[in-house]
């Protein structure tokens, strides 16, 4: 029997804004844990004879809170997009709302992590369980920031320092601020660990174009998964026209 290979078609699926935020975001949170890793235990190079390298300890600080900056303002536009985006880009897609994305998070488990099933599951954007896996680490990145910039505040004149410098204090100081700091920063580098892991792996065994998709933003959906996804949308469309409608008769007959 000669096997044959599934009619794929080619969707346009991460917009230029979301590929930007992607790298932009890699990039930092790559320079954030190294930076990290040397402020929390700067090792023993003192010695030197020009300035610069004396104060390498410096530059090193300068690119840990120039990178939070970028890192900061590129979450906040990709909050931005969450709204602004196509339908693979919406806040929806992140929190697990409706029974296909709470089954998805379980079928996507038995695939990924207990690897009970070598049949993958087919989604066109995010599977399930990564996009709630992003949203948690939107929530974790928030408490990042607030800390970091709490400790940032106790050696700031600007404007913002003293409502972080209060949050300091309330906190009992420097020292817990600086543990709850670094142990999340070991989410993150757990978190870059799978990720690439599983973008390589799905890559493989979905043959999608997932890996080169962040860099275009095509990838090569499976027909059928395409046609049912177009299905839904349509729906979804008439769904939502119905509702306006409706809304817009019963404001009719409140003003009769």
């Amino acid at each position: 029997m000669i096997s044959r290979k599934p009619a794929l078609r080619e969707v346009y699926v991460w917009q230029l804004p979301v590929r930007i935020f992607h790298w932009v975001n890699a990039f930092t949170i790559t320079v954030l844990i190294v930076t990290g890793f040397i402020i929390g235990d700067p090792p023993a190079i003192m010695h030197g004879t020009a300035p610069e390298f004396n104060y390498w300890f410096g530059w090193v600080r300068l690119a840990h809170f120039i990178a939070a900056f970028i890192f900061v303002i590129n979450l906040l536009v990709r909050i931005y997009w969450a709204f602004a985006g196509n339908v693979f880009a919406r806040w929806n897609n992140f929190i697990p709302l409706t029974r296909k994305q709470i089954n998805g998070i379980f079928e996507t488990i038995k695939v990924d992590v207990l690897l009970l099933t070598p049949k993958p599951v087919y989604d066109i954007g995010h599977n399930s369980l990564a996009a709630f896996t992003y949203f948690g680490l939107l929530l974790v990145s928030i408490v990042q920031i607030v800390t970091g910039f709490a400790m940032f505040s106790a050696s700031s004149n600007a404007w913002y320092a003293p409502y972080f410098e209060d949050l300091l204090i309330s906190m009992n100081g420097f020292f817990p601020v600086r543990n709850i700091h670094h142990i999340l920063m070991w989410f993150f580098v757990l978190f870059v660990i799978v990720h690439v892991y599983l973008v390589f792996y799905h890559d493989y065994i979905e043959r999608n174009g997932v890996a080169s998709s962040m860099i275009g933003g095509w990838k090569f959906i499976n027909d059928k998964v395409v046609e049912q996804f177009l299905s839904e949308e349509k729906e979804n469309e008439r769904l939502e026209v119905d509702r306006k409608i409706e809304q817009s008769e019963l404001k009719e007959d409140i003003n009769a």
